[in-house]
């Protein structure tokens, strides 16, 4: 009887586990499921890591907190962010060094209005922990600028501007899929100047990442999975200029169902984090 009732409980214990909905599961390139302990061993061997978010995405969020503090237990490690402009590194050194307080910080620079919730955390970790936090995007100014006139529209900036810029005259692959993509989702609103401001960007954090690179180090980048998918962007500038460095991309997407990941969100990224698209957004 009682091997009975012990059988009975655990029958019902596997049921209920079984009968959870996940909120999330990570899968390869290929569309296999994998562990999070299998991306961190494949992650820590590499040299530079972009982590693709969707900016409002919680599990995005809480992941990239885990993965910096279990990389940071393994390897030397160096965080950047699309979330900070370049021209507010100063600002974003005075908080990481203790010169300033966060307040001081929010009044400063042009923190984005999520930063609070989903990207102070990072900050702080890198701040608690001594760590580098490279702002490496673009002055938003100047992606603007690009919008209106093209890359020229850079040229007579001051020297002292053009150093929060990738160094000109800019590479530049406009039949990149990724590109041409823009101008399909953007219709009429599509312009060659639009994606020549998405360019800048991804120029931009490339260049940065690649100059506070140091070798033997993990540069862990966190950036909106746009900037990184199909392994181009912010990836194609970072190999066009650095192929011999070890590269790995982190995307994330939504599915009504993540226990199988759509063809259409199959070899966008290493690694995919698929999200149950009913998840609780932080925005």
């Amino acid at each position: 009887m009682r091997k009975t009732v012990l059988l009975f409980s655990f029958c019902l214990s596997f049921l209920t586990v079984s009968a959870q909905k996940e909120p999330y599961m990570i899968y390869n390139a290929k569309g296999k499921k994998v562990s999070y302990k299998k991306m961190l061993k494949t992650l820590e061997k590499k040299d530079i890591v972009l982590f693709g978010e969707l900016h409002n995405n919680p599990i995005a969020h809480w992941l990239q907190y885990e993965l910096t503090a279990d990389l940071h237990s393994k390897r030397k490690l160096i965080l950047g962010a699309e979330m900070i402009e370049a021209d507010n590194q100063d600002e974003l050194n005075d908080y990481l060094s203790g010169k300033i307080d966060y307040k001081a910080l929010d009044s400063t620079a042009r923190l984005w209005n999520n930063h609070k919730t989903d990207y102070a955390p990072l900050v702080d970790f890198a701040k608690d922990s001594s760590l580098v936090f490279v702002a490496s995007n673009v002055p938003r100014r100047y992606a603007s600028m690009v919008y209106k006139g093209g890359f020229g529209a850079l040229d007579s900036l001051p020297a002292q501007e053009k150093k929060w810029i990738a160094p000109l005259p800019i590479a530049y692959e406009p039949e990149l899929p990724g590109y041409q993509n823009i101008l399909k989702m953007m219709g009429d609103h599509g312009s060659p100047t639009l994606v020549m401001a998405q360019a800048i960007k991804d120029a931009t954090m490339s260049h940065f990442i690649l100059q506070n690179y140091r070798e033997g180090s993990l540069f862990l980048h966190f950036n909106g999975a746009y900037h990184s998918n199909d392994y181009e962007g912010i990836l194609w500038y970072l190999q066009l200029h650095r192929p011999e460095l070890d590269y790995a991309t982190i995307s994330t997407v939504m599915q009504e169902d993540v226990q199988k990941l759509l063809n259409e969100n199959q070899r966008i990224a290493d690694f995919i984090i698929c999200v149950d698209q009913d998840m609780t957004t932080t925005y």
